[in-house]
């Protein structure tokens, strides 16, 4: 199979779809690989370094996209990008289909195959795609909320684990899947007050064990937020429903609990936020104030910690891009259930029933794909 790794275009997005070892493995398994040239040169990997493992470096984005009969991205297609995808082709890459309509017209409308990271699962029914950068996330967005806390970004002018004789700054984190988790573990040690929601009682009786005293759970009410809300810091939104828009938890009238200054970081964003005020960010400008509240919502947040990002999810990728390859879209997702629940798009119908709920668009069952056009 001819495989593309195109640059990433979205602003700040330095990650690269695949590495130089990747590029070996899928060589070794026959295959042709076209990497654009500069695709991982801001973070270190460089043209020679793919091209020592046999990848074809292409100058052009548009030639690898018409070349390639797979594409392997880590952001979702921006419009020049999604317009150059055709029938037959594979698009395998991070999608967050259910906020972005224009993105999902765009891959209907191209004839592609479109499988997302994100609603790939496993057997624990767990997302092995998304989980690597839920993580980075979860302790990026504690690093991100306590710069955004200091006076001279907008914030209260509160150091998040005090100083002795000084409390610390109070942390709230909603939702505790991996980026809660992640989140809450980075705050304590960092040495904040935080408190984790969640509507699973199995969940927080787990985390009640693994933490003990020093993590407080705290079962996921509008009514517990709103109580929570008027000594909180920062808030970290990190909840997820897979491949559906996300819910909103606080309002913008429940913005007016939290003190002036306090920080929200939407981990969320990328499924649409959980906070009714947020709206996308990017790196270059990642934060604004509503209400006298500072607002980090940065869409790609583990694009900034591009290196370390590349490298944990295409050690979690790599296994089914080679999937893909050996066997073709279709006998990979028929073989694996899993693989299967990635795809997203395909031939101009959508076949994840969240995102067409999303969009009030047409559902076609992922059975009737797999089973031929």
């Amino acid at each position: 199979m001819d495989i593309g790794v195109p640059t990433e275009i979205k602003n700040h997005e330095y990650r690269v779809g695949m590495t130089p070892g990747g590029v070996k493995e899928l060589v070794r398994d026959g295959h042709r690989v076209m990497v654009q040239s500069g695709a991982g040169t801001a973070i270190g990997l460089l043209d020679e370094h793919y091209a020592a493992a046999g990848a074809e470096l292409i100058m052009d984005a548009a030639e690898l996209f018409a070349r390639a009969e797979m594409i392997v991205k880590v952001k979702e297609p921006q419009a020049e990008e999604y317009r150059r995808l055709r029938p037959g082709q594979v698009l395998f890459t991070y999608l967050h289909l259910a906020p972005d309509l224009p993105q999902t017209q765009g891959l209907l409308k191209s004839g592609c195959s479109a499988i997302a990271y994100e609603t790939v699962t496993d057997r624990q029914g767990g997302l092995p795609l998304l989980a690597p950068m839920s993580e980075v996330a979860g302790r990026m967005a504690v690093q991100a909320g306590a710069h955004c806390l200091e006076k001279a970004q907008g914030g209260r002018g509160v150091l998040l684990g005090g100083v002795p004789g000084v409390a610390p700054a109070r942390v709230l984190v909603l939702g505790g899947g991996v980026v809660g988790i992640h989140a809450a573990r980075m705050a304590l040690g960092l040495g904040a007050d935080v408190i984790i929601f969640d509507k699973s009682l199995p969940r927080l009786k787990e985390l009640d064990n693994l933490y003990g005293p020093g993590l407080k759970t705290l079962y996921s009410t509008g009514d517990a937020i709103e109580a929570e809300l008027p000594r909180a810091d920062l808030v970290v939104g990190a909840v997820l429903i897979p491949g559906a828009a996300a819910p909103k938890l606080v309002t913008r009238d429940m913005l007016k609990l939290l003190p002036k200054g306090a920080v929200l970081v939407d981990v969320a964003i990328d499924q649409g936020g959980c906070f009714e005020t947020s709206r996308a960010t990017t790196h270059q400008q990642p934060t604004y104030e509503v209400e006298g509240i500072v607002h980090y919502c940065v869409a790609n947040m583990p694009g900034g910690v591009a290196r370390t990002s590349t490298f944990a999810l295409t050690n979690a990728t790599l296994p089914f891009i080679q999937a893909l390859a050996n066997k073709g879209w279709r006998r990979a997702l028929q073989d694996d259930e899993h693989l299967a629940r990635g795809l997203n798009v395909h031939a101009g119908k959508l076949c994840y029933q969240a995102v067409a709920e999303a969009h009030d668009l047409p559902y076609t069952p992922l059975e009737d794909v797999l089973a031929g056009d």
